[in-house]
């Protein structure tokens, strides 16, 4: 069982940026995808990026020119530079990996004021 643990949000001024880190809690051999997701009240889960561990990504067009994920390999963490935010960005983010399944983490708040 892979256990995700999320870091990096808050609250934030829109056109201001917030960095996201995750990490895979315990000892695991590789995650294959990592990545993020969100979820809006009211709104269904979406993905923002994914990064595959030969470098392979995927972006939502909303943020595309605006996030930019990342990960370290070594460490198994992947990240997520928001910048440029807006109040639309507004959401509950999830960390996601999958290796031979699909694991997500808690969920950390990252809001943007107008």
């Amino acid at each position: 069982q892979v256990q995700l643990v999320e870091s990096g949000g808050g609250l934030v001024q829109s056109g201001g940026s917030l960095r996201l880190s995750c990490a895979p809690s315990g000892s695991i051999f590789s995650l294959p995808t990592m990545g993020w997701y969100r979820q809006a009240p009211g709104k269904q889960r979406e993905l923002v990026a994914t990064l595959t561990s030969t470098g392979n990504t995927n972006y939502a067009d909303s943020v595309k020119g605006r996030f930019i994920i990342s990960r370290d390999n070594a460490k198994k963490t992947v990240y997520l530079q928001m910048n440029s935010l807006k109040p639309e960005d507004t959401a509950v983010y999830y960390c996601y990996a999958w290796r031979n399944a699909n694991y997500w983490g808690q969920g950390t708040q990252v809001t943007v004021s107008s």
